[in-house]
């Protein structure tokens, strides 16, 4: 047997003793490890399918052999417990076989997301003091491997590369290595224990030094396993990941791993678009997946544009990683045919979700509640004083899943916890009676004009019932007399009519809305600028403003 015993890892912030004894007596936290869960499920029905993508398709059985076969063959490169490792792989088969592996191992994936470049990934790496990347070598035209090797360039601690290839022949150089001469015989791994850190997440709002969130198995899983419960997930579940499957919700909100935690299916795309997804959705009869609202809205829109795959086997589509619109919510159960739960969460920890039976209005208006009865919530004040119930504040929770610190960033973790280890989640929200949250926006969203404050959110929302209107974004632009002035990018519906600053600006008002909430700006494109998940990029748009790319 391999000795692999847990490290203490340095810069992880522990729960407090007494609340780490709490969650296990109230059964949160179980003692099982991923390793655990995936032996357990493979015992079972060994022969159940648990991993497809286009050109694999593994039963858990098989999916347990691989990973354990490559878990031996890293053990002998000299990879062990506590090691951080890159990955950097899109939504591939292998993706699921490689972390595994390391889960079995005891090392600690550090999830990327394939639109990641050296600006990224070189401080990504040196925070994590990394030792290890595995990546693939061309994707969609983009050299991986090429990629790797330039940011090991630049990191010293980054010794060993390794590449999933399916390019027969690719030369590599002598200390490049195809994982494939790593999947050995099986060996017998000791494995880490349910209270060791299992892999390192990236924060959403990363700027500067990044912020790596660590989770432990038993908090983690914890929370894929309350996600799978509400979403009903079972052995007949079909779970396809359509965005980067190394962000959070795809990974466990319910995500994969909620997938493979029910003894259901993980089914991958390599590409969200309807012209790759939805042939998929009817060759693998996917019944739940998981969307933001940039690619809810394409999907919704080619799906009420007609002559579509077959979609009947689907019948939950979440959408998540920002605030869905109302006008966009009523839209998709009906054109897609499913549920429509929306997800409101972050890697950090807390998760909402609106229930599969909740009424319509609480389904469109609302961004769900907390998946647990042992999360703690509150809306506070710019001081940190709780507002009177139903106003909007700064959200701020605690909980079972919700990390107390950073991993080795006490910068971010003063500005990010408060002194009782509260997460400040830079959310703005509002609680309903009900207990449902309304998300107005991130703090960072909202428009400070001449002192008065504008939710992006609320003035998207009307630019949205424009009838020359598809999408929206508002931001903040620096003005030297009001502070910030208010730009609105607009997508049109019809390329041909570009809506003017005249028409938008008199719309707006006939819809009774404020006269210093009015956009000072209208820029017409016909695409906004994404994130590596899809999420449309208001930093970006800012960006683009302030070098004077776009003409206003």
């Amino acid at each position: 047997m391999l000795d692999l015993t847990d490290p203490v890892l340095p810069g992880f912030t522990p729960w407090p003793t007494e609340l780490a004894q709490r969650y296990r007596e109230q059964n949160c936290w179980t003692g099982e490890t991923f390793a655990d869960v995936l032996a357990a499920r493979a015992a079972a029905a060994p022969d159940r399918i648990a991993v497809l993508d286009p050109a694999n398709s593994w039963t858990y059985a098989e999916l347990d052999h691989r990973s354990s076969a490559l878990a031996t063959g890293l053990a002998r490169l000299g990879l062990g417990a506590g090691d951080r490792v890159l990955v950097q792989l899109p939504n591939r088969a292998e993706f699921v076989e490689v972390i595994f592996a390391l889960f079995k191992l005891g090392a600690l994936p550090v999830f990327c997301l394939p639109a990641h470049r050296g600006a990224e990934l070189v401080p990504i790496a040196t925070a994590a003091a990394a030792t290890a990347m595995i990546t693939c070598g061309t994707h969609q035209r983009f050299d991986y491997a090429a990629l790797a090797e330039s940011v090991r360039a630049e990191v010293p601690s980054l010794r060993h590369l390794l590449l999933v290839l399916d390019e027969p022949g690719r030369e590599l150089s002598d200390d490049v290595h195809d994982i494939a001469e790593f999947r050995d015989t099986p060996g017998e791994l000791a494995g880490p224990s349910a209270s060791a850190v299992a892999f390192l997440q990236l924060s959403g709002g990363s700027t500067g030094i990044p912020k790596l969130i660590a989770r432990t198995h038993d908090d983690y899983l914890y929370s894929v396993r309350r996600s799978a419960e509400i979403c009903e997930l079972d052995s007949d579940t079909v779970y396809l990941a359509t965005l980067p499957v190394a962000h959070n919700f795809p990974m466990s909100s319910p995500g994969i791993l909620g997938a493979l935690w029910a003894g259901g299916t993980v089914a991958l795309t390599p590409d969200p678009t309807p012209a790759t997804a939805f042939p998929l959705i009817e060759r693998f009869g996917v019944t739940i997946t998981g969307l933001v609202p940039p690619l809810a809205r394409l999907w919704t829109e080619r799906a009420e544009a007609g002559d579509t795959p077959d979609l009947s086997s689907l019948r939950v589509v979440q959408v998540g990683g920002a605030r869905c619109q109302e006008e966009l919510a009523r839209r998709v159960g009906p054109a897609l045919g499913v549920t429509l739960q929306q997800v409101f969460g972050m890697a950090e920890g807390l998760v909402c979700y609106t229930r599969l039976d909740d009424p319509i209005d609480v389904v469109v208006g609302t961004q769900g509640r907390p998946m647990s009865e042992h999360d703690r919530i509150a809306v506070v004040d710019d001081h940190g004083a709780e507002v009177a119930p139903g106003a909007t504040g700064n959200l701020i929770t605690q909980g079972p899943y919700t990390i107390r610190g950073y991993y080795d960033n006490p910068e971010a973790d003063a500005r990010s916890f408060t002194a009782e280890g509260w997460y400040r989640t830079g959310d703005i929200v509002s609680v309903r009676p009900d207990g449902n949250l309304v998300v107005a926006g991130r703090a960072g969203d909202w428009v400070n004009r001449g002192g008065e404050k504008v939710s992006a959110e609320e003035l998207e929302a009307h630019l949205l019932e424009h009838p020359d209107v598809r999408d929206a974004v508002i931001v903040g632009t620096p003005d030297p007399v009001l502070g910030q002035r208010i730009c609105a990018f607009v997508q049109p519906a019809d390329p041909a009519v570009r809506p003017s600053l005249i028409t938008v600006r008199s719309f707006v008002r006939a819809r009774g809305v404020a006269a210093w909430k009015m956009p000072d700006t209208v820029v017409v494109v016909d695409e906004f600028p994404a994130t590596g998940v899809g999420k449309t990029s208001r930093k970006e748009l800012r960006q683009l403003l302030a070098d004077g790319a776009l003409g206003q």
